[in-house]
């Protein structure tokens, strides 16, 4: 049987930096009218100093079970009856323990809470019991936009049915740093372009059903090696580089009606060149517990008045919500106390101050601010005038009940899974074969390695596995780890040489503030190496970081599936098997292989 291999360069995106909105896009922008900022000035004039400042404050939680005479029950009834904070975001937790909790906290609340949360690949992205879509970059190796959309316009529905009004998505970061450990597979690749065209189709499909949309994280987080939720990464580049690149899709999504922008905790020197010293006695991030301490910086993009208010607001044109990213990251904490931070985000434009380490200090920090006369009680309102209106704009100007007994009629639907597979089908990219193993045949045995940087080693990989076994394909797994013993690295090489073929999983998947995000453990990368040099067949497949090749340049046959959700491990058991095509395409650069590389297998 002959088997002939071509590569296909994408052409759907040009590499000049012209780019044609969608027809009416920009006068379809999603935006409070008239009637919701008559709302909000009746609400604001009731208002004292306190309860203004409150609205700007947003704290975030891990929902689960809570007695209300529990401590952190009883903190959050605080917060919500006495500081009056105006809205909660959700991370990970039980879905009917959120949806509960939430529906307390808007009892207690005089002005409906805004609820938000960071589902850039849905809901399972919070609430792990739910379907999962492929990153971003999975997506736009489909090439096609489409699917972006009708991704937005699903997490809207499900978002909506979990009483949550506000997605921190979609990421608008260009990745043109393989480097980068935090944006990675987050981003739809690296043509500012092509970011753009899929950043617009999910913004429009997801404020189409009624939530509103985040472009994140302004000015651009996707040419850094550092993790902002464990240092200040810095990005010097001139004010031209920076339109070319990573101010570029995020013109066009603004052009085109986002309702909101989040300001990243990066440092530009050539936008603002302000120093700042690290705190002698910092206040430990949530995100980490070894951070990466720069002696000294420019301030972070979030604090900077030049780059939100001079850049985004006054040359950008923005008049949406300007969130900041979480307060409690490194990238700030490491240079500023929250008091300090809250009062310079707000003088630099941010609206909203999300995910502080407690809801007193950014309160007290404004409020002594207000009195000193370092920000006007009229800056104050301007922000809250603003959040009231968007709160009538989704709904909030009615009490808020999220009924539980519709949950599990929308949420996870089959229609949220059968756009998953769809997506992974269309996503599943082979970069390099220049072996003779694929596509693999039924009867043989194969050996599926998982090389893991989590802490999943009991399960990573099952579904792989599984697929791979429905498949004819006779499996046994092995899974290697940071805390892999010389035992059982011997073991999986012992087994290697027993296998007709070896199916690599590398698992270095996007960890915010972890040490090794995207990256493999020693172990595990050593491992790889001494099997990659035996006579066994290796098929790697990069269930995350889709860079790896440049590591081990002898991977014969390499695959990217772009993440570890359950619908590309099965699209990729399937491609290997022959069941499907590979149909996917390189959005980024990997090594000597460019954006839009992607082989195909006819028989």
């Amino acid at each position: 049987m002959m088997i002939r291999y071509y590569v296909c360069l994408l052409v759907l995106f040009s590499v000049t930096m012209t780019f044609t909105v969608p027809a009416g896009a920009a006068s379809q922008k999603f935006r409070p009218d008239d009637k919701a900022y008559k709302w909000a000035d009746r609400h604001l004039k009731k208002m004292s100093l306190d309860e203004k400042i409150g609205q700007m404050v947003h704290l975030g939680v891990n929902a689960e079970y809570m007695n209300q005479d529990s401590q952190k029950f009883q903190e959050f009834k605080r917060q919500v009856t006495e500081n009056k904070i105006g809205g909660i975001i959700v991370f990970v937790g039980g879905v009917y323990d959120t949806v509960h909790f939430v529906n307390r906290m808007q009892e207690l609340a005089e002005i409906p809470l805004m609820i938000s949360a960071d589902f850039e690949t849905g809901v399972a992205m919070r609430f792990p019991d739910t379907i999962n879509f492929p990153w971003n970059m999975a997506v736009a190796a489909t090439g096609r936009p489409e699917l972006a959309r009708r991704e937005g316009a699903l997490i809207a529905r499900e978002a909506r049915a979990l009483g949550i009004h506000w997605d921190f998505a979609p990421v608008v970061d260009v990745n043109n740093n393989a480097d980068n450990p935090v944006i990675n597979v987050r981003s739809y690749g690296e043509d500012p372009q092509q970011v753009a065209r899929f950043a617009i189709e999910f913004m429009q499909g997801l404020q189409g059903g009624g939530v509103l949309a985040t472009a994140k994280h302004f000015p651009g987080h996707g040419d850094t090696a550092v993790d902002s939720h464990r240092g200040l990464p810095e990005i010097n580049h001139s004010r031209e580089r920076l339109e070319q690149t990573e101010f570029a899709p995020f013109r066009e999504i603004i052009n085109s009606g986002v309702g909101s922008v989040m300001i990243s905790h990066i440092a530009m020197p050539q936008l603002d060149g302000e120093k700042v010293q690290p705190l002698k006695r910092s206040e430990k991030s949530a995100y980490t517990d070894s951070e990466i301490i720069t002696e000294a910086s420019t301030i972070p993009a979030t604090l900077s008045k030049n780059i939100v208010t001079g850049i985004l607001k006054n040359d950008m044109k923005f008049d949406g919500l300007v969130v900041t990213d979480a307060m409690d990251m490194s990238g700030l904490t490491l240079y500023f106390n929250q008091e300090e931070a809250a009062v310079r985000a707000v003088l630099a434009g941010n609206d909203i101050l999300l995910k502080p380490s407690n809801g007193d200090a950014p309160i007290r920090g404004l409020r002594e601010a207000v009195r000193a006369g370092r920000i006007t009680e009229a800056r104050i309102d301007e922000s809250v005038r603003k959040i009231l209106a968007w709160k009538y704009k989704l709904g909030l100007d009615k009490r808020q009940h999220t009924p539980l007994e519709s949950i599990d009629r929308i949420v996870a639907s089959r229609e949220t899974q059968a756009l998953s597979d769809e997506i992974a089908r269309d996503a599943i990219t082979l970069v390099k074969n220049e072996d003779t193993a694929l596509p693999l045949r039924a009867g043989q045995k194969a050996l599926v390695l998982c090389i893991t940087n989590g802490e999943d080693r009991n399960f990573v990989g099952n579904t792989l596995t599984r697929a791979l076994s429905r498949n004819g394909i006779v499996t046994e797994r092995i899974a290697i780890d940071e805390r892999a013993t010389e035992k059982e690295i011997e073991n999986a090489l012992k087994k290697t040489s027993e296998a007709d073929v070896v199916v690599a999983g590398l698992f270095g998947r996007v960890r915010s503030g972890a040490k090794n995000s995207v990256g493999l453990p020693e172990a595990g990368e050593r491992l790889l190496n001494e099997v990659l040099k035996t006579e066994t067949p290796v098929v790697s497949i990069a269930f995350g970081n889709p860079y790896l090749l440049r590591s081990f340049p002898s991977m014969k046959t390499y695959i990217v599936a772009y993440g570890e959700m359950s619908s590309l491990q099965t699209a990729s058991a399937e491609a290997i098997a022959g069941k499907i095509e590979f149909k996917g395409r390189l959005p980024i650069t990997v090594g000597e292989y460019p954006r839009g590389t992607g082989l195909s297998l006819q028989k």
